[in-house]
């Protein structure tokens, strides 16, 4: 195991109010009622641009959409780090691995590359990863294998040696997509999506993802 691939929302940080408030506050500028946090939570994962037309719903026309995305995006990265933060043991697993020397490691998000580079930044994370890719680094999203063989080619790293780590079946495919292993994480955002997409390891704290990897170091290095 020599190259993490990190989701971010939902996998490393927990930013679901931060998305809700500005979700609703452009949807009370288009005229509409607040959605519930836990509806919110299940339009994230395509990237922002899907997050607010599925906000805004099927009547919206796509000028209607595009003012919503320019709302939602300058009000987004003006707040993104109002209650946004690290889920437990995220920061210690992520120093143990860095401090290992022999893991290189990555975010893959579909969330904008601004106001990624500014959560990461904001949270003192920056140094952990060799890079950071995000919604509109490429032409296509998650699902789409694009950001993970990029970075399998950045880090020379074989397909065997990666494993994609998110909270939802976004982060699976693309992982399939790409021919990399899968690791879904219990606590984030849909973890429900995995009973279609079922990840090949499942944990439910960061501490077990950090065990698992280091295992895999040592086996490589014997």
């Amino acid at each position: 195991m020599s190259l993490l691939i990190f989701d971010l929302d939902g996998t490393l940080v927990d930013s679901k109010t931060d998305i809700a408030q500005a979700t609703n506050a452009t949807r009370k500028m288009m005229g509409l009622p607040p959605l519930s946090l836990e509806i919110v939570a299940t339009l994230v994962g395509h990237g922002a641009p899907m997050l607010v037309r599925r906000a805004l719903g099927p009547e919206s026309s796509d000028a209607e959409v595009a003012q919503g995305l320019e709302f939602f995006l300058t009000y987004y990265h003006q707040h993104l780090l109002d209650h946004t933060h690290l889920y437990p043991d995220v920061r210690e697993g992520l120093d143990c691995l860095r401090e290992s020397g022999r893991v290189s490691m990555a975010v893959l998000t579909n969330k904008p590359i601004r106001s990624t580079l500014a959560i990461v930044e904001g949270l003192g994370l920056r140094d952990h990863f060799f890079r950071l890719y995000g919604g509109n680094s490429f032409e296509q999203k998650k699902p789409d294998p694009v950001g993970i063989l990029a970075l399998l080619s950045e880090s020379a790293t074989a397909r065997e040696h990666a494993l994609m780590v998110g909270d939802s079946y976004v982060d699976i495919r693309a992982a399939r997509n790409a021919g990399v292993r899968a690791c879904g994480v219990s606590w984030g955002f849909q973890p429900d999506t995995f009973a279609a997409d079922p990840p090949d390891l499942l944990v439910h704290h960061m501490q077990t993802l950090t065990d698992y990897v280091l295992s895999k170091m040592g086996k490589m290095g014997d």
